[in-house]
């Protein structure tokens, strides 16, 4: 007789059989290293297989992935049309040590694509993982910066409108989506590295039940902010986040505010019958309404 333990790992292996074969079998575009030789000091890691394993939480099961060792972006195109089209770079979240990739990352970029906006899915070193050698404040905050300086680059080839590229963060991406807002550099002209032609700042920021709320500055120069939570979330977001929105309203930075009365943590996008499963029609609105995305891109 199997006892339980035997059991829970015959059931691991099997939704993680099940969903390794939905991977295989969804169409992720390619993604595209930020450094196409490895990360700046780490090289050598380049080539290092990522690892996807699944995390069981109370009400679901869902992919993760870990051992980031060359950063990238995986785009998420709208069909071509002839009016530039704004873009956000996603940050999923996972605590920095994995990312939730599909409904904080490729579900997301699904959406976004289909709302006529170009998603890029980032996939950023993680400083948290068991014996990682990568800071937050450092290395994720790098491959953000760059994330924003690539697309800048190529924003002719990806039909992107270089005065609205933005980031979107949940949890620890939210995080990193906060530095990025924080800490940007302008471009320089005839720098040595081409990508440091291009300006790191992010013309918007989404800030999604972000970690590190109580960190964050604001400023007149501050990129424009949407902000969203559940207010049944753990207190540092769901009694930080209006921090944060006060400071923005301080500072004179347009900001738009949701809480949510359910939803928790690591909502994500979740087809539930819910009103925080809206938040990403609220937040086609809210870059429709600053001008970064055209009316079509509103939502329900």
């Amino acid at each position: 007789m199997k006892t339980a333990g035997h059991l829970k790992k015959l059931i691991l292996l099997l939704v993680s059989a099940l969903s390794c074969a939905a991977f295989a079998a969804d169409e992720i575009p390619a993604e595209v290293h930020l450094w196409p030789d490895g990360a700046p000091g780490f090289e050598s890691r380049a080539n290092e297989p990522e690892v996807v394993t699944i995390r069981v939480e109370p009400d679901i099961s869902f992919p993760v992935t870990s051992n980031i060792q060359n950063p990238s972006i995986t785009p998420f195109l709208p069909p071509a049309g002839t009016v530039p089209t704004a873009a956000v770079i996603v940050a999923p979240g996972g605590a920095h040590r994995f990312l939730t990739m599909d409904r904080e990352g490729y579900d997301v970029g699904k959406f976004l694509s289909a709302h006529g906006i170009a998603a890029f899915v980032l996939k950023y070193r993680l400083a948290h993982e068991t014996n990682s050698v990568y800071k937050v404040e450092v290395h994720a905050l790098q491959d953000a910066q760059r994330a924003i300086r690539l697309i800048r680059s190529r924003a002719r080839e990806w039909n992107i409108n270089t005065n609205a590229v933005g980031i979107l963060g949940f949890s620890a991406g939210g995080e990193v989506a906060e530095l990025a807002a924080m800490r940007f550099d302008d471009a320089v002209t005839n720098a040595a590295d081409p990508m440091d032609q291009f300006s790191s700042r992010p013309d918007f920021q989404a800030l999604i039940y972000p970690g590190n709320s109580g960190s964050v500055t604001v400023n007149s120069n501050s990129p424009p902010a949407f902000l969203a939570c559940a207010s049944d979330d753990q207190p540092d977001i769901s009694q930080g986040l209006p921090e944060v929105y006060l400071k923005f309203k301080a500072a004179h930075v347009p900001v738009e505010l949701h809480i949510y009365t359910l939803g928790g943590h690591g909502f994500g996008i979740r087809d539930r019958p819910m009103a925080v499963s809206t938040w990403q029609f609220r937040f086609c609105d809210w870059m429709t309404d600053m001008g970064f995305a055209p009316k079509a891109a509103a939502g329900k």
